[in-house]
């Protein structure tokens, strides 16, 4: 299983506190079901704990995912900062998972290695 965040995403997670490890859980959850919403192509929509906190309060998460093998956390934002999406936002959400998913490995690599994406390892933070 890879999981993967743009590094737009990395570099917003940094800033609040957000740790590898959480992203690990979350997406454990969504592999048992446990999605906020199916926003269609791939897209999903994930709550995630604020450090210390609860998910109540905390982060939304736009996933990219196959629901297999392959998760790209492609945007979050604090609910306390948003509601929610508007439409445009969603369709360029899903243009991108759609670009990110049937990626072959090798093309993968070349991303990682050029810092576009960062992969998430066992919980551990990566520098971004």
């Amino acid at each position: 299983m890879r999981v993967l965040k743009l590094k737009a995403f990395a570099r917003w997670a940094r800033k609040e506190g957000l740790a590898d490890a959480s992203l690990r859980v979350a997406v454990l959850e969504m592999r048992r079901g446990l999605v906020d919403a199916d926003l269609g192509g791939g897209l999903l929509k994930k709550r995630v704990a604020r450090p210390g906190g609860g998910k109540r309060g905390g982060y939304r998460t736009i996933v990219a995912a196959d629901l297999r093998e392959r998760w790209v956390f492609l945007y979050g934002f604090a609910k306390s900062e948003r509601d929610d999406l508007d439409d445009d936002e969603v369709r360029e959400l899903k243009r991108l998972a759609k670009s990110y998913l049937p990626l072959r490995e090798e093309v993968l690599e070349r991303l990682i290695d050029a810092g576009a994406l960062i992969e998430v390892k066992n919980g551990e933070p990566q520098a971004s």
